[in-house]
């Protein structure tokens, strides 16, 4: 297990609780809309829009580890409520705020509600590269195809 150091916003409501896994075998844990005091009610989402929705969190991850937030499966399908940059990176030498930009893939109006599980976060190790520059890159069978080269089906 990875240790996530996390830490209240000034005005966070913490009655709502850290992110958490819902299920024993979850792979992402659920993060919350935690809108500051004077913003309680939380905001409509129109079709086509998107906003960045806060969490009350800060975060401290490890050196050799990224966190992803992911959308939730459930309000992507009967809502439309997306990540458009899913999945979103967070470094691990970010120390500011933890935002979810989120949108209205949808048709109607969503209601971002204070304490609504919003996305999931999923802990993942990152690999650095050695990035390398060569003259010729090794020959395969796929070659140089682009999408769709492998066929239909």
């Amino acid at each position: 297990m990875v240790a996530i150091k996390l830490k209240w916003l000034d005005g966070a409501d913490q009655a709502l609780g850290l992110p958490s896994y819902e299920t024993a075998g979850a792979a992402g844990a659920d993060v919350r809309a935690n809108f500051a005091e004077e913003n309680r009610g939380g905001l409509t989402l129109e079709p086509g829009t998107r906003a960045l929705i806060p969490t009350g969190l800060s975060l401290e991850i490890p050196l050799g580890y990224e966190v992803q937030l992911r959308p939730r499966s459930g309000l992507a399908l009967k809502q439309g409520l997306m990540l458009p940059n899913s999945p979103g990176t967070i470094d691990s030498d970010y120390r500011g705020p933890l935002g979810v930009i989120v949108m209205n893939a949808g048709q109607d109006a969503i209601e971002i509600s204070h304490g609504m599980r919003i996305c999931q976060m999923v802990v993942a190790p990152v690999v650095m590269a050695d990035f390398q520059l060569i003259q010729e890159l090794s020959d395969t069978d796929r070659g140089t195809g682009g999408f769709g080269s492998t066929g239909v089906g």
